[in-house]
């Protein structure tokens, strides 16, 4: 999708930054309108831009305004530009997300709200019924609780605040996915518990399970389905594609994993909960060693620019 940019711009500086960005190509049409913001007081410039040039607008927008405080940007999609004259520039197009739109869905995604915290309760629920369940319901639950659980973009903020040295990105990360993992473990091991005091299963039964056995002792093929799953998933958010977002998750196995903490906690095997918090780490480690060095390239070569706040 293009990209409108709504700029509010104090009044001094509109005529030159109107003309910088009017000679842009990627820009299909610009608005000027003089006074037209009360909060923040100042004129408004909406820009019509195709993705790859958004970059080079916010990074004129910045150098224009002396005071950061002085700038507000909305951003919003864009359906389609009808445009005949800029027809081939529109159809060369490219996808991409520009960082203040991956930092905004991740803190949408990842923040510790109710919301959150039951959602990531529900997938630990789920996970752990997938746990001791039949080969084709487990294969139902976990794709379930992949995707009901938000537990990938709390952890994806970590790589971008990393290498965005943005260090309160980075903490915010940890503590989202802290606090929504640790209510997933709880909800998994209060799960078990109830299905082991019904008489459903059983310690000996979990540790049977072959995908536990998958999950406890992972080969090649499963560590390499996780790290291309996690590579996915950060490519995925960069190329605001995020309504594919589902295919990563269930390539990974971080949620089972912490759910498998849980389990093998509440029935007594303390090794079961340590082989699934190896796995877990393996595949939060994949999220972290993939998406630094990937998001360090989109920085080097496609955005070169700090996000405006």
């Amino acid at each position: 999708m293009h990209r409108t940019l709504e700029l509010t711009v104090p009044p001094t500086v509109t005529d030159a930054l109107a003309a910088q960005l009017t000679d842009l190509d990627a820009v299909i049409g610009l608005a000027v309108l003089r006074g037209a913001s009360r909060k923040p007081v100042g004129d408004v410039l909406t820009v019509h831009v195709l993705n790859r040039g958004a970059d080079e607008v916010l990074r004129r927008a910045r150098a224009a305004v002396a005071n950061p405080q002085d700038l507000s940007v909305v951003t919003s999609e864009v359906a389609s530009f009808i445009a005949p004259a800029a027809h081939e520039a529109v159809d060369d197009d490219r996808d991409e997300a520009i960082w203040e739109e991956m930092e905004s869905g991740l803190r949408h995604q990842g923040r510790i709200t109710t919301n959150y915290l039951l959602l990531m309760g529900l997938g630990g629920i789920i996970a752990a019924i997938g746990l001791v369940a039949e080969p084709v319901p487990q294969a139902v639950a976990f794709v379930a609780s992949a995707v009901i659980a938000p537990g990938f973009d709390p952890m994806t903020k970590v790589p971008l605040g990393l290498v965005l040295r943005r260090w309160s990105l980075v903490r915010r990360g940890l503590e989202s996915a802290g606090a929504g993992y640790a209510v997933l473990v709880a909800a998994a091991a209060l799960t078990m518990w109830a299905l082991v005091a019904a008489g459903e299963t059983s310690a000996a039964a979990l540790a049977a399970n072959g995908e536990v056995q998958h999950l406890a002792h992972p080969k090649l093929p499963e560590l390499l389905l996780a790290a291309a799953g996690a590579l996915a998933g950060v490519v995925t958010l960069a190329a605001f594609r995020r309504s594919f977002q589902a295919g990563p998750l269930i390539a990974m196995a971080f949620v089972p994993a912490a759910a498998l903490i849980g389990a093998g906690l509440v029935v007594g095997r303390a090794d079961l909960a340590l082989e699934g918090l190896e796995r877990f780490g393996a595949d939060w480690g994949f999220i972290v060693g993939l998406g630094v060095p990937f998001l360090w390239l989109k920085q080097r070569f496609v955005h070169r620019r700090p996000p405006l706040v």
